[in-house]
């Protein structure tokens, strides 16, 4: 649920964090999971958060999600609260937590059955969607059937077929190997390319930080808290392939490194 406020930030951002803070527990067994963070993720813009494990970079999809409440601050979704499930946005995890009972084309049909999508239309627009991704051929495949990446492809466009505001992403190709990894970030920025989506992604990873994004918000280590937010100088569109040649990457990549490795190499 939304509630709007009086906040009267700017039309182009989708997602503010506003002094937010949150704490697991209470009282003396309280443990602080992020402290007082503050970004803007903006409309049409890819925003990654990198940060070491434990530092609270999913807690944020969560309270973007509003699946959990702040302790402190407010995160706002085109300027309104975030207080409470908020169905706008769309979420895909770390597993591609498909449905194993039903087809790819099923699973793809799935949240427009739950929005009431005439039948016609949400098959005309599954098979569409899979078809961005590769996946023809595969429509009544079940997930066992599938690779891990055409598992993976299938969760990304079974959120984006509904064509929520924001799209949070939770490590979603951590478990792939490198070249498939590669080929789904291809695919990624060309749907984003194409549908004018704003991301929200969360990795461990400065190279696929700098493929995908504009900006990235580096977290210390917990509680989290922002340490630098680095703007991506790379143009686009971008050879995900050779991203190691595109101008500018080295910069980029020891920029980050500068800032991201006090937070994981002791000193």
């Amino acid at each position: 649920m939304l509630n709007k406020n009086d906040f009267s930030g700017p039309s182009d951002v989708a997602l503010a964090f506003r002094d937010v803070s949150l704490n697991f527990g209470q009282g003396i067994k309280s443990v602080p999971a992020i402290d007082r963070v503050n970004f803007d993720v903006l409309n049409g813009k890819v925003t990654t958060v990198v940060g070491p494990s434990g530092c609270g970079k999913t807690t944020l999809l969560r309270l973007a999600a509003g699946m959990v409440p702040a302790s402190g601050g407010e995160v706002l979704h085109d300027g309104a609260r975030v207080n409470g499930l908020n169905t706008r946005v769309g979420f895909v995890t770390q597993d591609s937590n498909l449905f194993p009972w039903l087809t790819a084309l099923q699973n793809v049909e799935f949240p427009l059955i739950a929005r009431g999508v005439p039948k016609d239309e949400r098959r005309e627009r599954a098979h569409r969607w899979l078809k961005l991704v590769g996946l023809t051929g595969f429509e009544n495949h079940y997930p066992s059937q599938l690779s891990g990446g055409m598992q993976k492809r299938v969760s990304i466009v079974r959120t984006l077929i509904y064509e929520p505001n924001v799209v949070l992403f939770d490590e979603p190709f951590g478990a792939l190997d490198a070249q498939t990894r590669m080929t789904l970030h291809h695919e990624l920025l060309e749907l984003w390319k194409q549908k004018n989506s704003t991301m929200l992604f969360i990795t461990h990873d400065l190279v696929e930080a700098i493929t995908l994004s504009d900006q990235i918000i580096i977290m210390t280590r917990r509680p989290g808290r922002v340490k630098q937010i680095y703007q991506v100088p790379l143009a686009r569109p971008r050879n995900v392939f050779e991203i190691y040649l595109e101008p500018g990457f080295d910069e980029a990549y020891s920029a980050l490194w500068e800032h991201f490795k006090s937070e994981i190499v002791p000193g």
